[in-house]
């Protein structure tokens, strides 16, 4: 399967809960019912907002690959965001679940 084919499927699991796909940053992104993004299709990773400090962003960056999201390609890294490969695509629903559940 491709990245993009991963973020429709995660996207389909998600869509019970009131979950759209719409474009941030110029990429496909997960939107609330509030339409707040909480995680975007970046090149072949999936970007999660998981909140630097959790448990879930720690585990996320020990994740092989696995780094900051930088969208602007400029070293100035969003710290709440990390990217989680494709080859870790299998991981994507939990931490999308993840970032979905943290408050804004």
């Amino acid at each position: 399967m491709s990245a993009q084919d991963d973020f429709e499927r995660v996207a389909a699991e998600l869509a019970d809960r009131g979950v759209t796909v719409a474009k941030v940053f110029g990429k496909p992104a997960y939107k609330d019912v509030s339409g707040k993004a909480f995680a975007c299709l970046f090149q072949d990773a999936l970007a999660c907002r998981l909140l630097e400090g959790t448990a879930e962003h720690k585990e996320a960056l020990e994740l092989p690959g696995a780094e900051l999201f930088d969208p602007s390609s400029r070293h100035r890294p969003m710290k709440d965001w990390v990217c989680v490969p494709h080859a870790n695509a299998g991981r994507w629903l939990e931490f999308a679940e993840a970032a979905y559940g943290r408050p804004r």
